[in-house]
């Protein structure tokens, strides 16, 4: 019997965690790691140093959140044929 794409476990794994949402969703997930940046700066320059480590650890998650989001994207759209909206 010939071994179908979908006999393989590793073929589906691949197939569900493909990046589809990613092509599907560009636009969503460019905005809201505009939106995870914008929050860190906000965060930086409205709320006082004084909050000590939680501030800090704040600041770095919203901007490191969305420097990888925009990343992610920018990657996916430099990919030859697989970054294209469909």
């Amino acid at each position: 019997m010939a071994d179908t794409p979908s006999d393989r476990a590793a073929t589906r794994w691949s197939t569900v965690f493909g990046g589809c949402a990613l092509r599907r969703h560009q636009l969503l997930l460019s905005l809201v790691g505009v939106g995870c940046v914008v929050l860190g700066i906000l965060v930086a320059v409205l709320v006082p140093e004084s909050d000590g480590p939680a501030w800090v650890m704040a600041v770095a998650g919203c901007l490191a959140t969305g420097v990888l989001l925009l990343a992610r994207v920018g990657l996916a759209l430099l990919r030859p044929g697989r970054g294209t909206a469909s």
